[in-house]
Order: C-alpha cells, then sequence, then structure tokens
C-alpha cells in the first residue's frame, strides 16, 4: 500500500491551520502544521515527501517570499496558495513564480482535497523519477538489481564492470526478457559515462523518416534536438538495432567513424530479434557490426541460471505480496523443482508476470503454481514431465530458497529462523555458509 502523503500546513491563524489539517487527515494525508513560512522551513527542503498549503497574508515573511524560497530549494515542490479576497492578481503572480495552484477564501473543503490530491500524485511521480535517476547513476546500486549467484550471472556482472570502464562502443544481446536494458544502464553507470546523459530509444519504434529526425535531425520547430545531441558525452542505446535501414545504418557509422577515438558519445546496441536472418549479424552492414561488436555481451537466457529462478521468484513474490497487502505464496518442493524446469521463453520479464499471478491466486486461496507454467507455454508443461536434474540438484536449491526466505522474512533474526525451520545454529550457520548466504544481507 502507497504510505500517505504529506501535506505541510503553513497560516498564522491558528483555527485554520487546524480546520484544514482536520479535513486532509480525514482525507488520508499526513499533515503537519506551521504558523510561520520561518518555522516551516526548518522541516520543508528539497524532496520534502509531501506538498504545502501556504496563506499568502502572513507576517514575518509572507507567502509570496516564501513560495519564492521554496522554489529555489525544489522547483518541483506542489505548492497551494490560499489567497484572501481581492488578492487574485497576486495569485496569479504566484503561479507565475511557480505555485501548483490557488485557492480564494473562503474556499470549499472538497476543492482542497481535490487540489491536495492532484499535487499530491504529482509529487509522487516528481520524486520516483529523481529516485530512480539517482538509482541509475549509481552503479552499485544498479548492480544489485542483477540478481542471482549462478556462474553466468557472475560472469555478466564481471563483463559489465571491466566494459563499462572501457570507452568503446557496445553490442548487447540475449533473448527477449533477459534485461539487456538493464545491463544498458548498469554499463553506463559503472563508467566514467556515469552522470551523464543516458538516452534510450526503441528503433523499432518509428518510422524510418521518424526515426532518421529522431536520431540526427533535423526536428522542426518542435524544440527538440536530435538524439546525436541530446546524448553528447554520454551514452545513446539503440534497443532493437537490427531493424535500422540500410540507410540510417550508414548514417550512423558516419556518426561513429567522425567521434573518432576516444568517442565522445557511447553507442550501445542491444539485439531483440533472434529469429534466423533477423539477428544483429544477419542485418546489420558488417563494417557496422564489427565497429560494435567488438564489445560484445551476451545475457544469460532464465533458464540457464540454475537456482536464481528460485532466488528471483521468491524476492518478486515478497515484492508483489508488500504491494498487494498479503502474503507471499509458500513454495513447496515439488513447485520449486517445477519452476526449475520451466524453460522460461520470456524470461525474467516472465517471471515476473508469474509471480504477480502467484501472489493474486495466493490471496485467493486458489490456483497453482505449475498451472500459471502450464498457462503460460505449452512447452512449459511437456518439459516439466520429460526433463529432469539430479535429486540432490533440486533439494540444495530448494533448501537454499527456504532459507533465504526465511531469513529475508524475519530480516536476518537468526533466532527466529532457527525457531521457524526447527534447525540448531550450528546447522543454519552450516547450511548458510554452504550457500553463500550472510546474515548481514538480511539486516
Amino acid at each position: 500500500m502507497a504510505r500517505a502523503m504529506k501535506v505541510a500546513i503553513v497560516d498564522d491563524e491558528q483555527d485554520m491551520r487546524q480546520s484544514i489539517s482536520q479535513w486532509l487527515a480525514l482525507s488520508g494525508f499526513d499533515t503537519e502544521t506551521f504558523p510561520s513560512a520561518e518555522e516551516a522551513l526548518k522541516t520543508i527542503g528539497a524532496d520534502y515527501p509531501g506538498v504545502v498549503v501556504s496563506d499568502i497574508k502572513m507576517p514575518g515573511m509572507d507567502g509570496m517570499a516564501f513560495l519564492k524560497k521554496l522554489m529555489s530549494l525544489d522547483s518541483g515542490l506542489p505548492v497551494i496558495m490560499i489567497t484572501g479576497h481581492g488578492d487574485v492578481p497576486m495569485a496569479v503572480e504566484a503561479m507565475r513564480v511557480g505555485a501548483f495552484d490557488f485557492l480564494e477564501k473562503p474556499f470549499n473543503p472538497d476543492r482542497m482535497t481535490e487540489l491536495a490530491k492532484k499535487a499530491s500524485q504529482s509529487r509522487r511521480m516528481t520524486l520516483d523519477n529523481r529516485a530512480l535517476r539517482r538509482e541509475l547513476a549509481d552503479g552499485t546500486t544498479i548492480m544489485k538489481k542483477l540478481v542471482g549467484g549462478s556462474a553466468a550471472m557472475e560472469r555478466l556482472r564481471e563483463d559489465i564492470l571491466d566494459l563499462g570502464q572501457a570507452d568503446g562502443h557496445v553490442l548487447i544481446d540475449g533473448e527477449t526478457g533477459t534485461g539487456k536494458t538493464l545491463v544498458a544502464h548498469a554499463l553506463h553507470a559503472v563508467g566514467p559515462r556515469a552522470g551523464k546523459k543516458f538516452v534510450v530509444v526503441s528503433c523499432a519504434a518509428y518510422a524510418e523518416d521518424m526515426l532518421s529526425a529522431r536520431l540526427f535531425g533535423p526536428m522542426g520547430d518542435g524544440g527538440q534536438i536530435p538524439l546525436v545531441e541530446e546524448a553528447r558525452g554520454g551514452t545513446l542505446v539503440l534497443e532493437d538495432i537490427e531493424s535500422l535501414s540500410q540507410a540510417l545504418q550508414a548514417r550512423l557509422l558516419t556518426f561513429i567513424n567522425d567521434q573518432g577515438t576516444p568517442a565522445e558519445t557511447r553507442i550501445v546496441g542491444i539485439c531483440n530479434d533472434h529469429e534466423q536472418g533477423h539477428a544483429a549479424e544477419d542485418t546489420l552492414r558488417p563494417d557496422l557490426y564489427y565497429r560494435l561488436s567488438a564489445l560484445k555481451i551476451v545475457i544469460p537466457p532464465l533458464r540457464a541460471r540454475g537456482e536464481d529462478i528460485l532466488t528471483l521468484f521468491a524476492r518478486m513474490t515478497e515484492q508483489f505480496a508488500e504491494e498487494y497487502g498479503c502474503e507471499a505464496p509458500q513454495v513447496t518442493a515439488q513447485e520449486a523443482a517445477q519452476l526449475l524446469q520451466a524453460p522460461w521463453p520470456g524470461n525474467v520479464r516472465q517471471l515476473i508476470n508469474v509471480a504477480e499471478r502467484a501472489v493474486l491466486q495466493n490471496r485467493r486461496g486458489s490456483g497453482s503454481i505449475a498451472s500459471l507454467l502450464m498457462a503460460d507455454n505449452e512447452e512449459t508443461a511437456a518439459t516439466m514431465t520429460t526433463e529432469g536434474k539430479p535429486l540432490k540438484e533440486y533439494v540444495e536449491s530448494f533448501e537454499k530458497m527456504l532459507i533465504d526466505n526465511t531469513m529475508r522474512r524475519h530480516k536476518g533474526s537468526i533466532t527466529a529462523v532457527m525457531d521457524e525451520l526447527c534447525l540448531p545454529r550450528r546447522t543454519l550457520n552450516e547450511k548458510m555458509a554452504k550457500y553463500g548466504l550472510q546474515r548481514q544481507d538480511y539486516l
């Protein structure tokens, strides 16, 4: 469940502060009140997790000076101004300065709630976007998104760290749903271009003429600049690069060659089509392909990642359970084996979908993980009954998943995990060491 958004109410009149606070609190907001702008500024700063409702006429720092100060601290902070009769020109000036909207006294409380909700939605989106930008600029954070302890994922992380420091152009290949764009983000975030522009475009989303203009210009009178200019000094990611026409391939190659070495803008090509004759090496002109594939990353399919499947599934079900306000489904040993055997043609994207549906059906108290897997793909049903692995692998994978899940739920409390799994401390320590599980990761 989303947390209630804060509303800071700033007014020198106590009755007005209290009445607005009580009304908005009844509407589900988390309110806090301040008798002056000076007092409010001790609490409200950049990234304040809410919106501000302020009177315009106040002793000391008035509402206009307060608004200007808030805009200098955080121009994306929604501020709703309350004006007295005859102050509309001042309210219009407040809108010019950056106010979200204004209300004229006496105002309709429902109108206040409506504005507060709109301002909160705007604020939540702003803060989410900021958090995403920070996350994508933080190499340590984004590398943690590449979950998994399999050998394939260890190699992938090593490749990202190595190629992230290199300055050449890169080609990323892999099946659909494996997280190729996330890997491109990671390459950017761990390298010297971190913090600079990161621009992504799908080459398959535009007609040729529109894509040509979008990439190289001219852009007309809309105020946009070509993406090669927007990404200057940073990274330009071309998804579905295999769909580029021969003419656009020639322009891209010219752009790459004109940059020289080291390149000012790094090009990362992502190949998404693996049908015969449609892969990057089949559709890109050889000189462009070799310029990009000198540094190449191939992302492993989910079915090649072993017990990572159970780790990912456990984390996804926990996240969805928290989102939907219910319990995550408990995976049995048989279901764990079925998850490991499934071919996962949609890879991580498919696993996320199955995890969400597993949480929803668990909330209803019906269904099974096996039915979800078989409904997804007929090949899955056949594979789960014809392919197998040594029993020892299934047992160890399930055991690791069970301990990992329990440690997460109890936030690293060894005593609680011992009680739930009926394990002596020495046995639990030995198994955690065996599976590479460390208590500090759960705290």
